[in-house]
């Protein structure tokens, strides 16, 4: 049996890495596609939305998922995920990108799955086959790209994977997010004395994971834009109606629940702007950021910041934290929205939404860092 000693929470490892690496890759994307250099070649074309999500958004799911490990296989699992990150930045061609990124995502997925195969209900068990689905998403994607290189008949659209990738991860974080943030307001909401009948909310779920499930098949198929768009803008209802029912409104004194609130509310737009441009036919790449870059990037810093500093001090991020990151991040998604789609897209938003996002993350990384260092401290 494995002593508590030689265990490490892999999120104090894995959530400062990705908090970095979000910071640096999304104004070196820029800087490749804008300054006409494109350096780093892993970040042009669709490679900057593969470590979007098979990079950094892993990185994040390593560290939320993952239960303590020993510390060496932890180290394993980083030097495996550092060695993916660099060689497709630097070589996203070589043979060894090519194996090192699936590489990560399959063996996270071995650690990952099980921990959430064991649960009863339907419902409990879509953790694991989405998260399964999005890292074989990995191989995936190399193998589309490989095909497409070779001119292959029936080579799948890398662009058509990172699009189900993003749809994704939109239903892993609103299966997530709802666990967590129902839970954490309805015990605010009781010691004020106000009851909240409508926690997790079932039925809703239910149907969130239906339809979200269905724009997954349907984003793989060959269909019209327009079917995958009507149960998008269904899903923005459904978010919506959750978001009310929690009435997040009786809790101004706990901004970091306002935050992770915000985050699911970037949910609900990113899926209703997303079903529109599907609906109307206009690209889609503009909306998904929403869900990137607002949903994603609000709940990942909300999430980060909220356990590192329960763990550390046993209390919720400070006021001003909460609030600079949640807006930060905000203010990203809405100017990376309206700079539009590359190449025709506006190279001003574009630096403007990625300071702003690497700034978020930049303050994220301290703080996780510094929280680290206490806790190391706290057990000497």
């Amino acid at each position: 049996m494995t002593s508590v000693k030689t265990t490490v929470q892999a999120f104090w490892l894995f959530f400062p890495a990705a908090a970095l690496y979000a910071a640096l890759a999304v104004p070196l994307s820029v800087s490749a596609v804008a300054s006409g250099r494109g350096w780093p070649p892993g970040l042009l074309a669709a490679g900057h939305g593969h470590e979007l999500i098979f990079g950094f958004a892993l990185a994040l799911v390593a560290g939320y998922t993952l239960s303590p490990q020993t510390r060496a296989r932890v180290l394993a699992l980083l030097a495996l995920w550092l060695a993916a990150r660099l060689s497709w930045l630097l070589a996203p061609d070589s043979w060894y990108a090519e194996v090192l990124s699936p590489a990560f995502a399959l063996v996270l997925a071995w650690y990952v799955v099980p921990r959430f195969s064991a649960a009863k209900k339907w419902r409990n068990k879509t953790a694991a086959p989405l998260i399964l689905t999005i890292c074989l998403l990995a191989p995936a994607f190399w193998l589309a790209s490989t095909l497409n290189y070779r001119g292959g008949p029936f080579a799948p659209d890398p662009y058509q994977l990172m699009q189900t990738a993003i749809l994704g991860l939109l239903l892993l974080m609103t299966f997530i997010g709802g666990r967590l943030i129902a839970p954490a307001v309805a015990g605010t909401l009781e010691k004020k004395g106000i009851p909240l009948t409508a926690r997790v909310q079932p039925r809703v779920e239910a149907a969130l994971i239906i339809l979200l499930g269905a724009t997954i098949v349907l984003s793989l198929a060959v269909v019209p834009d327009w079917l995958t768009g009507l149960p998008l803008l269904m899903v923005a209802g459904l978010i919506l109606v959750r978001i009310v029912r929690w009435k997040i409104w009786h809790c101004p004194e706990r901004p970091d629940l306002l935050m992770l609130a915000t985050g699911y509310g970037w949910l609900a737009a990113g899926s209703a702007i997303t079903a529109w441009h599907l609906l109307a036919g206009k690209p889609a790449a503009p909306a998904l950021h929403l869900i990137t870059v607002g949903a994603l990037g609000t709940l990942s810093t909300g999430v980060m910041l909220r356990l590192a500093w329960q763990r550390a001090y046993r209390r919720f991020p400070p006021t001003w934290q909460a609030l600079a990151v949640g807006l930060l991040t905000s203010a990203a998604a809405i100017t990376r929205y309206l700079a539009g789609s590359t190449p025709f897209a506006e190279p001003a938003l574009l630096w403007s939404s990625a300071g702003l996002w690497s700034l978020a993350y930049l303050i994220v990384a301290g703080q996780l860092i510094m929280l680290w260092l206490h806790g190391t401290r706290g057990r000497k």
